[in-house]
């Protein structure tokens, strides 16, 4: 076995017999006197896991058949430190508790006397948080009411408007009509144009030939 894991092993042994011991006294102890004892005890658990971890980097430099061995007293170790560790906890616990015992019977008294001012204080304040309350109630209440009549003036608008979109409608639908008869009689008027045009056409070939004619048996 390792000489050097044999000393820390020593070396943990008392610190942790040390710390047993003052856990002990420190439990029939008070105040500061306690307190004292609690804080050497916590120094000494700060000395015993550094001895456990040395112990764990000396355990993992040695041979696989020694570590088996190691590995179980550390285990051991570190169950030990952790029981000193509940125990510290024990005694701090039950330290604040009395602490905290002793303050309240000295603010008895005082919480006593103020107790009175603080229900009228809050009676106070209450009451105004009632009459803001009341005050936004009476606020939102008025919002709703403007909002309604927004409401329903808006309503009325949009139905003027559709109304005279379904007006503008009836109007555009007229025009349509308008354009289409408008169209049938310009293409009328056209075709009519057209056939006048090949009348007077014919005309104009039937008189030119009457004159050819005339102008040729006068000159015969």
């Amino acid at each position: 076995m390792s000489e050097v894991f044999e000393g820390y092993e020593r070396h943990y042994s008392e610190i942790s017999a040390n710390l047993s011991k003052k856990c002990t006294i420190a439990g029939g102890l008070h105040g500061e006197q306690k307190k004292q004892k609690i804080s050497e005890v916590k120094a000494g658990i700060d000395e015993a896991e550094s001895l456990i971890r040395k112990m764990d980097l000396e355990e993992r430099s040695l041979q696989p058949n020694v570590k088996a061995v190691l590995l179980a007293k550390l285990r051991e170790y570190k169950s030990d430190l952790n029981n000193l560790k509940s125990e510290v906890k024990r005694l701090v616990s039950g330290n604040l508790n009395a602490s905290a015992r002793d303050e309240l019977l000295e603010s008895g008294m005082a919480d006593a006397l103020t107790a009175s001012a603080d229900q009228r204080t809050r009676l106070m304040t209450t009451t105004e948080k009632l009459d803001k309350t009341s005050d936004r109630v009476k606020n939102s209440r008025r919002t709703m009411l403007e909002t309604e009549e927004l409401g329903v003036s808006i309503l009325q608008d949009l139905h003027s408007q559709r109304q005279s979109l379904l007006h503008a409608h009836g109007t555009l639908h007229g025009v349509d009509d308008n354009i289409g008869k408008s169209k049938k009689i310009l293409t009328s008027m056209t075709r009519q144009m057209n056939k006048n045009k090949w009348i007077i056409s014919s005309i104009i070939v039937v008189l030119v030939i009457a004159i050819a004619l005339i102008l040729y048996f006068k000159l015969r």
